[in-house]
């Protein structure tokens, strides 16, 4: 099998590897994988490649997570989400180049923290218009910091909703943001073509990872998946905040 000039066989096989790992935490979790594997793609791949070929894994990830939890998938709620994204995404691509990336990952880790452990109020997890200005933001930012789940997941309460109910909600939202940015890119003029390969075979492998993902979902209580989530949430924000300040440091 053939891969891209920027692509070594060892290198090849770490990235299916980590779509397995990432995919595996996600179904168990809820979140966590896709902002996982950005970091591995960022260290692996020139920066060019990241973003447009991180949003073909994650449709792949997210979308068998969907399929797997169909019944779980708060319909209404994703259809509001996929309004607001459809313009944030546009949005987005119009001013790709135009704005610091470590400035908006300042912001977001920032967010995502204090929605954590700031005492956000309780009407962003129960009021279902807000949904569509959550679709416009993380639309927006997807197309610069790439991975915008924790953005999204801190607009669910897995108490109030259920562990599956989040989970399934979360990675309908997300198949439908990935696939407008990967869409967005590619009218944009980036070719997804000679990739298609080591897509494929990542995506199989991060549908593994989601089958075994969610038999450890279903043998976790809400009470201990919320107090993971929340530690997950927490976490990656604080490697946003790593990032953002490394960043502008350097510059």
């Amino acid at each position: 099998m053939s891969w891209p000039a920027e692509v070594t066989a060892s290198t090849a096989a770490l990235l299916v590897g980590t779509s397995f790992l990432t995919s595996l935490l996600t179904a168990a979790l809820g979140l966590g994988g896709g902002v996982l594997m950005l970091a591995i793609l960022a260290s692996l791949l020139p920066p060019p490649f990241v973003v447009p070929l991180h949003a073909l894994v994650q449709i792949g990830s997210n979308c068998g997570r969907a399929v797997l939890l169909w019944r779980h998938v708060a319909t209404p709620l994703v259809l509001r989400f996929a309004a607001g994204t459809l313009f944030g995404v546009t949005l987005g691509s119009l001013v790709v180049l135009r704005l610091p990336e470590d400035g908006l990952r300042l912001v977001l880790g920032l967010f995502v923290l204090w929605s954590c452990f700031g005492g956000r109020p309780r009407f962003w997890a129960t009021d279902p218009t807000l949904l569509p200005l959550v679709g416009v933001a993380t639309g927006f930012l997807t197309m610069f910091v790439g991975a915008s789940g924790p953005f999204v997941a801190a607009f669910f309460d897995p108490l109030r909703l259920g562990r599956k109910r989040v989970v399934a909600t979360h990675a309908a939202c997300m198949t439908v943001e990935h696939t407008l940015k990967a869409l967005a890119f590619s009218l944009a003029g980036f070719s997804f073509l000679a990739w298609l390969p080591l897509l494929a075979l990542m995506i199989a492998a991060g549908f593994l990872g989601t089958l075994l993902g969610r038999r450890i979902l279903a043998r976790t209580d809400d009470y201990r998946f919320a107090r993971m989530f929340r530690l997950v949430l927490a976490l990656l924000a604080l490697r946003l905040l790593w990032q953002a300040g490394t960043g502008l440091v350097a510059a």
